[in-house]
């Protein structure tokens, strides 16, 4: 299809839209009665097998090429999923006009048959067909999504043709289409000849800039905004938490907050989202509240949901389980979410329970499901009812195992100790093992201090090729654990000629609704001084309580004493002793860390928890650890 099409389609006069009465014996006045009751039937259609009836009523009739009575069929069919039966119905239709087209095209949209729909609007522009600025706006939106740059370009020059790119709604599309594109001059270019730049124009652009992780470009155009509404706020802050600005969506809420601009639940969402990755629990029962005074927004699955993860991984699962216990409105992403907090904090019997209680309503599990309840199983040790759970997967619901059902079992055979067991069980998978779930086996052969399978595992690491900082380290650690540090050194090597940076421990505390953050060793908080001061008095105490320093968790052959200061000075430490000094004694210290808790700090955490009467709650990259009156909530396995 050319340019100079258009040219043709110029000259081309509309088909007319009134109804060929094929049945000379069906007057006038009773097909538009019979149109009327056909088109009423339809609209009242709630599913996809309502429709076939009506539809064969509609054939006997005489009315199957009633323009009216299609667009509602095949607007209908879409809508209801039923875009092949659509598709059907439309190969049948003798002469179909642009709205036909855009009926069609409008359901491939839906159903993301973006690549269907654009050869749709293309075969129409062959039939001579004149484009409107419905079917343009559609097509558009699928070349975006398709990220079909040249056929949108073309499209966007078929606008122009025919007057029509000045249009507000194709104006808009063409933005979007350019953005997903990543032409962001050409979506800008678009953007700057508009009469009426207001919010929405630039809410657009906002969003193109985000897609693409051009944070600081999209700053500048929201600055640039007078009057923004709730939806340009949303965008911003939804934007920035898909970018992992957490810190920064949570600032912006805050101006949010001061320029008196209500938010709605998908704000409500997104804020709850950077809350729950930050483990800013204050924060979230503050925006827990939020809604709670505002019935504007109910708590429905959408809210509800985004309210039980974000207490889940803020380390409050009691609170999780309570907002859960109040929705009326539950999906299965809802229980998801659920058994995935339970597992996360160790309470596998409680996720079991929620699990047989979502198929007694009825509900079907999905591959997520399953990934969730056999955690639950694998944090419990529950090994005969995981490995049901696994089989039950494809033998009762059809959903055949993919890599992380497969990691599940072998996680959960590793932390009971049948390490040959989950060995083999990786030897007789129908799908290659990932980097993930050899780690998970090293872990455990480290753990229950099975070297020699560990060398082995670690080979097959090394040879698997795609292999990530954590796993290098890991790699590491089994080495010196078995005092092997020639090899651990040959490992530390591999990362340095690979460019392989080890990811730096980072942990984060919340106190007075504030997130600090912690490194190795940090020296940049105000309060360095009491806190190290702190640091050195419970390193007393504890060596007095029988403390001794797990110092084979030190992967470089140094001196003892150099291995203690190097364990010492570990940021969830450094995190725990500022949640001592600058909070009220008896209250829970919630901790985040981006990387697994090592064996040291483990301990010695523990003995915290015993000696300062608290309750401290870590969560790292795999789990919740509980420490309280000397003991944790993984029973020693993570």
């Amino acid at each position: 299809m050319s340019y100079c099409t258009l040219a043709v389609i110029g000259n081309f006069t509309y088909p007319s839209t009134s109804t060929s009465n094929p049945n000379p014996k069906v007057s006038i006045s009773n097909s538009t009665q019979r149109r009327k009751e056909f088109v009423s039937l339809l609209k009242n259609c709630k599913d996809a097998n309502q429709i076939l009836p009506i539809h064969a009523k509609i054939i006997r009739t005489g009315h199957d090429q009633d323009p009216f009575i299609l667009f509602e069929l095949l607007r209908l069919s879409s809508t209801l999923s039923s875009v092949n039966y659509a598709s059907t119905i439309f190969q049948l239709v003798h002469n179909p006009n642009v709205f036909l087209y855009t009926a069609l095209m409008d359901g491939f949209v839906s159903a993301g048959s973006y690549s269907d729909g654009i050869s749709l609007y293309f075969q129409m522009i062959n039939r001579f067909i004149m484009p409107d600025k419905y079917v343009i706006t559609s097509v558009l939106k699928a070349c975006g999504s398709h990220f079909a740059l040249r056929e949108g370009k073309e499209v966007h020059c078929q606008a122009s043709k025919l007057g029509l790119s000045s249009n507000r709604s194709i104006t808009m599309k063409l933005m979007e289409f350019y953005g997903k594109c990543g032409e962001f001059d050409d979506a800008r270019k678009v953007f700057d000849k508009m009469t009426e730049r207001d919010v929405v124009a630039s809410t657009i652009v906002i969003n193109c800039f985000l897609d693409h992780g051009l944070v600081e470009q999209a700053i500048e155009v929201f600055d640039l905004v007078r009057v923004k509404d709730t939806v340009c706020w949303t965008a911003m802050i939804d934007g920035l938490v898909r970018n992992g600005e957490m810190n920064m969506a949570l600032e912006m809420f805050r101006e949010m907050q001061k320029e008196n601009m209500r938010p709605n639940e998908v704000t409500i969402v997104c804020v709850l989202s950077a809350c729950s990755q930050l483990g800013a629990l204050e924060l979230g029962r503050w925006v827990h509240s939020y809604i709670g005074k505002h019935h504007r927004i109910e708590l429905n699955h959408f809210v509800g949901g985004a309210l039980i993860s974000m207490y889940s991984r803020c380390g409050d699962i009691d609170e999780a389980e309570r907002i859960f216990a109040m929705m009326k409105e539950r999906k299965v992403i809802t229980y998801n979410l659920m058994i995935s907090g339970l597992a996360m904090h160790g309470k596998s019997i409680q996720a079991i329970e929620i699990f047989r209680g979502m198929i007694k309503q009825g509900l079907l599990p999905t591959s997520f499901t399953f990934v969730a309840i056999l955690n639950a199983c694998s944090h419990g040790g529950l090994v005969n009812l995981g490995l049901e759970m696994f089989h039950s997967m494809s033998r009762d619901y059809g959903i055949p195992p993919q890599i992380e059902h497969y990691g599940c079992i072998v996680d959960l055979l590793g932390r009971v100790g049948h390490l040959k067991e989950a060995y083999n069980f990786i030897q007789n998978m129908e799908i290659a093992p990932d980097h993930v779930m050899l780690g998970s086996l090293l872990s455990a052969c480290k753990i229950h201090g099975n070297f020699e399978l560990g060398e082995q595992v670690a080979r097959i690491l090394m040879n698997h090729g795609v292999v990530d900082s954590g796993t290098y380290v890991l790699l590491a650690n089994v080495y010196a654990s078995s005092g092997k540090w020639k090899e651990a050194a040959q490992i530390r090597a591999k990362m340095k000629e690979g460019g392989i940076q080890k990811e730096p421990g980072c942990s984060s505390i919340e106190v007075n609704n504030e997130i600090h953050e912690f490194l190795l060793g940090d020296l940049r908080h105000p309060q360095k001084e009491k806190i190290y001061n702190k640091l050195e008095e419970l390193n007393q105490v504890l060596k007095e309580a029988g403390h001794i320093p797990a110092t084979d968790a030190v992967l470089h052959d140094i001196e003892d004493w150099e291995k203690e200061q190097a364990l010492a000075i570990h940021s969830e430490r450094l995190a725990i002793c500022y949640g001592l000094i600058s909070t009220k004694p008896c209250t829970t210290i919630r901790v985040v860390k981006n990387l697994r808790v090592c064996d040291d700090c483990h301990s010695m955490i523990k003995l915290i928890a015993k000696v300062t009467g608290r309750k401290i709650v870590v969560r790292d990259r795999k789990r919740f650890h509980h420490f309280e009156n000397g003991n944790c909530s993984c029973g020693d396995y993570w």
